[in-house]
């Protein structure tokens, strides 16, 4: 083999090998601040809403927005509440919600993380 034959096959073997390792668009992150779409991602897992309780303060009903997912270690930590008051505390602090629909083996993933909102350009 020559050294230009060289140059070119190591590109074509990082090609091939992307095109095999390729994320499913499912398995892929998305953003959303739909209530229906959050709420229907959050139940067909079996979440639950909730608040993280160490961070309330007194005087403030406000906390860390979290859910609440079967087998989480440690239930004593978080407070539920209503999907109403987890939403108007969403919608008030501007968030949004980065989730994963699937896992790249096809199972249902339980990730997500509340982002800011991107500022909206005038």
């Amino acid at each position: 083999m020559t050294n230009d034959e060289w140059a070119i096959e190591p590109h074509a073997l990082l090609w091939e090998a992307n095109a095999e390792m390729a994320i499913p668009a499912c398995a892929m992150p998305q953003t959303t601040t739909d209530h229906d779409q959050i709420r229907r991602w959050a139940e067909e897992r079996q979440g639950t809403p909730a608040t993280v309780i160490r961070t309330t303060r007194p005087g403030q009903e406000s906390s860390i927005l979290r859910i609440d997912f079967p087998g989480f270690s440690d239930k004593g930590t978080l407070k539920l509440i209503p999907w109403v008051e987890w939403f108007r505390q969403f919608d008030e602090r501007n968030l949004a919600f980065l989730y994963q629909d699937r896992a790249a083996n096809g199972q249902l993933s339980r990730f997500f993380k509340l982002i800011s909102r991107p500022e909206k350009s005038e």
